[in-house]
């Protein structure tokens, strides 16, 4: 059974509380026109709660852009796996390349974040990806396979998960990896899970996160083993995030 596709906005450090029309207008068109996959929309932590009141009822589901390791404690700034789902979060984007890079996370600390994730009861999308000079030094698919092994803990097994392929590179660039590039690395990651978590790791959805934009979706959304999008700035707003959920057909 192929997995079900999944459309998932990750608004990053954008949007206050004006920009939920963005997010009702998204859900008006699924409730019009419906669509093939699942589609959900990642907001900063300020704006969990008041957009899963929003969207309270409608087909769009609301995530969390990372969370904590533990339950609790003493970790200020920092938010729980708990506390996105009692805002209404019913998944969560875990190791990005921008939490990666600029916060020194590693595989074992992803791993953590994805035992915490369902602990709390929350889908994880995780995610994986390789930077410009271990493109071009020909290592592409032995980062992002290793990532894919080392990130994702045996626990994910009989778990509802996705996972991000982030060419790290090509994020916000305007940089797109060839349709080939990307099938080669989605087919790479698919035969890592298969080979992991079995079932599971047949039916997790591969999201491809590079820059995706209405000029582009289609031709990326139909490739082999591509079950989804990770979309950055597009999601931001209704014009560009409706078509991209449109090309999937």
């Amino acid at each position: 059974m192929k997995p079900r596709p999944m459309i998932a906005g990750n608004w990053k450090m954008n949007g206050l509380a004006a920009s939920l029309v963005e997010a009702r207008a998204i859900a008006d068109a699924l409730a019009q026109a419906g669509s093939s996959a699942e589609v959900a929309l990642c907001p900063p932590a300020t704006l969990i709660g008041q957009m899963a009141e929003a969207l309270r009822g409608s087909p769009v589901l609301v995530g969390g852009q990372d969370c904590r390791a533990e339950a609790s404690g003493a970790f200020t700034g920092d938010i729980s796996a708990e506390q996105l789902k009692d805002a209404g979060a019913s998944l969560v984007i875990l190791g990005h390349s921008e939490r990666r890079a600029g916060h020194g996370e590693t595989d074992e600390l992803v791993v953590a974040k994805v035992e915490a994730a369902l602990r709390a009861g929350l889908r994880p999308i995780v995610c994986v990806g390789e930077t410009l000079e271990e493109r071009e030094a020909g290592w592409a698919i032995a980062v992002v396979t290793g990532q894919v092994e080392d990130s994702l803990p045996k626990a994910l097994d009989g778990k509802a998960f996705a996972v991000a392929y982030e060419p790290v590179w090509a994020i916000g660039s305007g940089l797109t990896p060839t349709t080939e590039q990307i099938v080669e690395v989605h087919t790479a990651i698919r035969g890592v899970l298969k080979r992991r978590l079995g079932a599971s790791g047949e039916a997790a959805p591969i999201l491809y996160g590079g820059s995706v934009k209405p000029s582009n979706a289609a031709e990326i959304l139909h490739a082999d083993e591509v079950g989804g999008a990770l979309v950055g700035g597009a999601s931001l707003k209704s014009a560009d995030f409706i078509p991209i959920i449109r090309a999937l057909g």
